[in-house]
Parts: C-alpha cells; sequence; structure tokens
C-alpha cells in the first residue's frame, strides 16, 4: 500500500511547508504519514473488497490475493474499518478542522469503488481523492484552507485523473465486457490519451497559479518547469508502447512528486 502513498505524501508535506513557511514540527511530521497511510489503505482496501467480482474476470488482477483466496473478505473488512479508525483518530490528534473533516474525506475517498460502476467520472473521484491531501496538510498546520492550497489541490486532481485514464487503457476491453464505466471504455484510446493530455495541461496551469497565490520563487517555478517535462515524457512512453504503462504510471509520477517537493522546500530555505 505505500506505493500508492507516494502520490499524495509530498503534496501534504508541500502543502505544510507552504503554510509553516519552512518547518512544521516533528509531531505534524509523523501525523502526516499516518494519516496518509492509513487512508490509502482504507481507499485500496475498500476497492479491492468491493471489487472481488471485477478483479477474478480481469487476467491483470485475477492472482491478487482479494480474489485468489489468500485474504478472506472478512480480514480485509477488518483492514478496511480499523483503517478508518486509525485516520479518523491521527485526525483527532491534529486539530479540531481536521478531526471535522476525516468523515467526509474517508466518504469522498471510498466512493471511488462505487462509481464506476455507473459513471465516467469515477477518475475525476480518484483524483479528487488525491487532490484532498495539500488541503489536509494546510489544515493540519493553520485551520484554513487558503486559495493557494486549492489551485494546489485542483492541480492534484487533474494529475491523478490524467495518469488515471492511461493507466486504466489497459483495462479497456475487460470494462468494455463487463460495462464498466471509464473513459478509455466509452471513448476508446486516441481521445482517451487527449483527455489526458488536456488534463495535464491544467495540471500545469494550476500548479503555476499555485506558485503565484503563495507567493514562492524560482526553485517553485523550476518545480513546475520540471512537472510539465515528466509529464510530457510520461505521455511519450505510453504513446510509444502501452507496455510501459507501469514505468508512466509509478516511476514517472512518483519521482515527479518526490522532486516538486524538494524544490519547495528549497525555495523556502532561500527565499
Amino acid at each position: 500500500m505505500f506505493k500508492h502513498s507516494i502520490f499524495s505524501l509530498p503534496f501534504i508535506f508541500i502543502a505544510m511547508v507552504v503554510s509553516a513557511n519552512g518547518w512544521f514540527g516533528f509531531k505534524l511530521l509523523v501525523l502526516g504519514i499516518l494519516a496518509a497511510l492509513t487512508a490509502r489503505n482504507f481507499a485500496m482496501g475498500f476497492n479491492r473488497f468491493l471489487d472481488r467480482d471485477i478483479d477474478a474476470l480481469n487476467p491483470r488482477t485475477i492472482n491478487r490475493p482479494n480474489v485468489d483466496g489468500r485474504i478472506s473478505p472478512t480480514s480485509m473488512f477488518i483492514f478496511v474499518s480499523l483503517n478508518a479508525l486509525g485516520f479518523v483518530v491521527v485526525a483527532y490528534f491534529v486539530n479540531d478542522l481536521a478531526l471535522y473533516l476525516s468523515v467526509p474525506i474517508l466518504i469522498i475517498i471510498g466512493s471511488y469503488s462505487y462509481f464506476k460502476r455507473f459513471s465516467y467520472f469515477a477518475h475525476i473521484i480518484l483524483g479528487i481523492s488525491l487532490g484532498l491531501a495539500p488541503i489536509a496538510g494546510v489544515v493540519a498546520v493553520s485551520e484554513t484552507i487558503p486559495l493557494w492550497s486549492i489551485v494546489l489541490s485542483i492541480g492534484v486532481m487533474f494529475w491523478v485523473a490524467g495518469f488515471d485514464l492511461l493507466y486504466s487503457l489497459q483495462d479497456i476491453e475487460v470494462d468494455k465486457k463487463l460495462k464498466l464505466h471509464s473513459i478509455p471504455s466509452k471513448f476508446g484510446v486516441e481521445k482517451t490519451m487527449l483527455i489526458s493530455k488536456v488534463f495535464h495541461i491544467l495540471t500545469v496551469v494550476f500548479w503555476l497559479l499555485f506558485v503565484i497565490f503563495s507567493d514562492s520563487s524560482y526553485f517553485a517555478y523550476l518545480a513546475v518547469i520540471l512537472s510539465a517535462i515528466m509529464l510530457s515524457y510520461e505521455h511519450y512512453l505510453v504513446n510509444k508502447d502501452f507496455r510501459k504503462i507501469d514505468k508512466a504510471f509509478f516511476t514517472v509520477n512518483g519521482y515527479l512528486g518526490i522532486i516538486f517537493f524538494i524544490l519547495i522546500v528549497m525555495d523556502n530555505i532561500f527565499f
């Protein structure tokens, strides 16, 4: 589950660094990591729990533990419940606003598993789920939601939705067969890739607005420029060979978040 947290953790900490104008404290560092891990464990576990029947019919997922019996439905339910409780407990130790928002956040990140059964907006819901990370980070530090955190979150939303579209290309035929609502199964490969490119252009635009609204400096602008280059490379990989989707999904996007975070930290140190 940790490898999926690499998408949200950097942006939680980006928001915390900008909100605190530097180091935000060891307590919030630990709580931020625990919040990201419990939220992601809840989301992934809940999705695997609900998708047992779907995963059993998909050659790509048929060997997952939730399908082949290595993990029982009861064990998955307990895992999901404990992580949901853990997330709320972590929010309690952060501050009152974090606690008030904890249950609505769980509802949003859990809704993705249902949306793909009836709506093509499932990709956006996944984007919103991870896009909540920066808002969670700034709430932890300041108990406010400034404009810069909103545009940063919108950028994350389009970033995640864009690369989820590319990742979903692997399941296009299965989605058609099972009548699942995904953009690739509805609009085909070319239109899906075009939509993904539009989403990633919007990502760069909103991250640029984040830099402007947060009054950040040179390293932050460099973060946006490098992100645009890496997103372009991601599309190049997928255009060239669908077998490189995993590399584009995990490797490129994982490094993107880490590099963005490092540059924001440098921006706060030197400017």
